[in-house]
This record gives structure tokens, sequence and C-alpha cells, in this order.
């Protein structure tokens, strides 16, 4: 993991959602609490000025661009990495994921229940995704 900064702390995810002006601002809230909720290794931080996670490295980042829904965009960090023929091996039976690369994939919320109905399916992806870190 790089050296941490001011922005990978939690303290600086509470300023910027504090600050922020966007539809689904109370989804993010409650999206937020859900990843921390998946293993106690998960961080938080600002990160392409966003609000996002990590453990060893980040994995997962909010899109906040489109104000339609909240986006959650699942990543391997900024490096690039070996993967598997075929990419990550992430089995996804609900069909939460948007492949858009070998090793990223974009999870869409719509709706408070929209999250609610998926946050356990995403909680079981990002057991399985982290493990790839």
């Amino acid at each position: 993991m790089p050296q941490l900064t001011a922005a990978d702390t939690p303290q600086a995810v509470d300023r910027f959602i504090a600050a922020l002006d966007h539809p689904f601002k109370a989804e993010i809230a409650a999206l937020r609490r859900a990843i921390l909720e998946v293993d106690p290794a998960i961080a938080e931080g600002i990160k392409w000025n966003a609000p996002s996670w990590r453990t060893t490295d980040y994995f997962a980042t909010t899109h906040l661009r489109d104000k339609s829904c909240l986006g959650l965009i699942l990543h391997l960090g900024a490096k690039a990495r070996t993967l598997p023929d075929g990419g990550l091996d992430i089995p996804d039976p609900t069909g939460l994921l948007k492949w858009l690369g070998k090793d990223r994939a974009k999870v869409e919320f719509h709706s408070a229940d929209d999250l609610a109905a998926k946050l356990p399916a995403l909680q079981a992806i990002l057991r399985m995704w982290i493990g790839h870190l």
C-alpha cells in the first residue's frame, strides 16, 4: 500500500460527504456503512475525488458523475496486475456486475430500495473481490 495521506482517512470521507451535492447522498452514506461491514481490514478515503475503499490497495470507488443513479466501480487499484485468462472469476448469480474490463466492473443503484435489495449480493461479491488484491 502506498504511503497514506490525509485523504486516506474516514475524516476525509466525512468532510467530502458533508459537502457533497448529489441526489443519492443518503444512499452513499448507506453504501459506505455496508462496504465497511464486509471485512474489518477495509479502510476508506478519498481517491479519484470520490469516496473509495481499500485493503492492501483501493478496490472500490463511488461513481458520482451520473446523477440519475449511484454507481460503484470495482477495480484492483491504479496498478496493472496479472490476471487469469478471462479476467477475474467472481461469481455473480444476481447479475449485479456490469463488466467494464477484465479487472473492473460497475454496480448501479437507482433508489434506496434498490440499494437495500442489492446490498447482500454486493457484500458477497466484495468478500470475493478483495481476495484478488
